[in-house]
Parts: C-alpha cells; sequence; structure tokens
C-alpha cells in the first residue's frame, strides 16, 4: 500500500499588513470614534474587500469622487495617494481632511515635485489607472510619463535623453521593476535612478519571503483582493519561483477543494491590505482536511511603524487634554 505524502503549509513571514495599511485603517477607526459616523472615504482606505466592508459596518462612507462628499464633511484620503487637485477640490468643497497617504508614497511624490522643478522628464514604472499611479502623476502631469513594464519601453519619448529619471509604484514586483529600468538604461544610458528604492520595504519583504518557499511548494495560496497590486504581484512571483500552481483568494471561502489533489506542500501569504484573521480562516480550512503541519518560514523581521495623520493626531491631542483638564 502506498503511503500517504505528509500534508504541510508553509507559512511566509512577513505577510498581511504593513506599516502604511495599518495606519490608515486605524485612521479611520479613530476618526470615526473622534468625530463620529458618517465619516467619508475617498476611494477604497486599501485594496481589501473585507476591511472596506467591516469599516463600512463602523460607519465609513466611501467614495469615488470628492465631489460625493457633502460640504463642510470629513473626508479620509486613501492609502494610495491623490494628486494635488483632489485636495484643491476639497478645499473647494470646505471639507476637513485627513490624508492617510502612506508615507513611503508621500516619498515619491516629494521625488517627482523635485524632479519636475529641475526640469528633468520622469519616467514613472507602473501600471495606468492605479490610484497610485494617477496621484504620483498629478503632481507633475507635465514632466510624468506611464512606462506600463518592460515591453512600454519602446513607446517612450523625452525631450532631453541626458535629463531623465526613473521613479516606481510602490507596489509592483521588485524582478519586474529591474527589469523594466534596464530596457529604460538600455535606451537611456543617462538614466537617473531615484535617491532611494522606491519599492517599498513591505512588497520587497513579502515577495522575498514568498520565493523563498515557492520552489517547495506544489500549490501556493495568497490571501488578497483582486484589486491589490501588491497581492497579485505575490501569485506572479511564486509561480516565477518554481510554484507548481498559485491562487489568489479573498477568504478561504474562495479555495477549491480540487487544488488540493496531489498536493502534499501548501504555501500560504498574504498582501499588504490583508487583516491576518483571513489568513487565519484560510489555515483553518486546511487544517480540517489535513494540513495542520505549519511550518512559519521567515526571512527577515519587520519593526517599521508609522505615526497617523497629523490633522488626526492634533484633535485626538485636543481631546486628550481635555479630558486631563
Amino acid at each position: 500500500m502506498t503511503a500517504t505524502p505528509a500534508r504541510r503549509v508553509l507559512l511566509a513571514a512577513p505577510r498581511g499588513y504593513c506599516a502604511g495599511v495599518d495606519r490608515a485603517v486605524i485612521a479611520v477607526e479613530k476618526a470615526l470614534e473622534q468625530y463620529g459616523a458618517p465619516i467619508y472615504v475617498r476611494k477604497e482606505i486599501v485594496h481589501n474587500k473585507y476591511v472596506v466592508k467591516t469599516l463600512e459596518k463602523k460607519g465609513a462612507i466611501f467614495v469615488e469622487e470628492t465631489e460625493e462628499v457633502p460640504e463642510g464633511s470629513i473626508v479620509i484620503f486613501s492609502a494610495h495617494g491623490v494628486a494635488p487637485v483632489v485636495h484643491e477640490e476639497a478645499a473647494t468643497r470646505r471639507l476637513a481632511t485627513i490624508d492617510a497617504t502612506c508615507p513611503l508614497v508621500t516619498k515619491v511624490h516629494k521625488e517627482a515635485v523635485r524632479f519636475a522643478k529641475e526640469d528633468y522628464d520622469i519616467l514613472l514604472i507602473g501600471h495606468e489607472g492605479h490610484e497610485e499611479v494617477i496621484g504620483t502623476s498629478g503632481e507633475a502631469p507635465d514632466h510624468i510619463t506611464l512606462v506600463d513594464g518592460p515591453e512600454d519601453v519602446k513607446n517612450v519619448q523625452v525631450r532631453d535623453p541626458e535629463k531623465v529619471v526613473w521613479l516606481s509604484q510602490t507596489t509592483l514586483s521588485v524582478d519586474e521593476t529591474m527589469e523594466t529600468v534596464d530596457a529604460l538604461t538600455d535606451r537611456f544610458p543617462k538614466l537617473i535612478s531615484p535617491p532611494s528604492d522606491d519599492i517599498c520595504y513591505a512588497t520587497q519583504n513579502r515577495q522575498t519571503a514568498v520565493k523563498q518557499i515557492a520552489a517547495d511548494s506544489d500549490l501556493m495560496i495568497v490571501v488578497g483582493s483582486r484589486n491589490s497590486s501588491n497581492s497579485v504581484r505575490l501569485v506572479e512571483v511564486a509561480l516565477g519561483a518554481g510554484a507548481k500552481a498559485g491562487h489568489l483568494v479573498d477568504s478561504a471561502d474562495e479555495i477549491d477543494e480540487a487544488w488540493l489533489e496531489g498536493v502534499s506542500t501548501i504555501g500560504i501569504s498574504s498582501g499588504a491590505s490583508v487583516p491576518e484573521v483571513l489568513v487565519e480562516g484560510v489555515l483553518e480550512w486546511l487544517a480540517e482536511r489535513g494540513f495542520d503541519d505549519v511550518e512559519v518560514v521567515q526571512p527577515m523581521e519587520e519593526s517599521i511603524t508609522f505615526s497617523l495623520p497629523k490633522e488626526l493626531r492634533r484633535d485626538l491631542r485636543a481631546e486628550a487634554g481635555r479630558l486631563s483638564e
């Protein structure tokens, strides 16, 4: 009789919430506590269905555009950042704004402004239509050209090949970004790199952890929503690093039992906007089917945290001061 192969789970770490997502979600929760419902949020605060639905139940109202927010209300800008014109629209409508843009995205915005002032052509590596790309492009629309992957490099036109710099969307695959940078450098040998790597630490760390377990995984399951760029990238990275199969699921409910056929090792990770409760649900689902041997694979630690948006910190301090009087 053939022995049943051992069933195990390789659980990637770090995974799930990054510091920027944690900050943005807490900002909405604290705003609801501080000011009361409703609190309006422009776009999804982070790209995760569960998080958005949870915050809606608490009194957050998500809108697509600033004009949907009633005049004089409070609006929170999502972690992906917004263009300057959005701040102007909010001021026109007398909205009280809380800017939950991830500080790492803000850094890219500042780089775009600086290089535009120095009259560089800025080649922004990213995916067309992504909220982060729209926000960054809006900082210097006359100087920024979007480059959507290595195949798009041939279409790039610049004014002066001696004065070109690249920036990137923070949530891309590190490998894909560097492939695009290499292709751009072939075309523009004087291409300047940004002063620091724009791919965010959390994106890099999650991809590194996935690469470490992918080759040993018959199946890779990444927990995350389909509109989450970094979650989609994790599946691609896993397949590129040797996983035999890979799927993106919002929760355990979306796992197909047929995926488990002939599988002995399953790799698990989650995107940077995914709460741990969803990963725990996947682990429980797998344990019920015999995959209860879980090994955590953690190539690096994360200790980065970000303070809450300044507008919220100011009002929370004022409230604490009143209560202490």
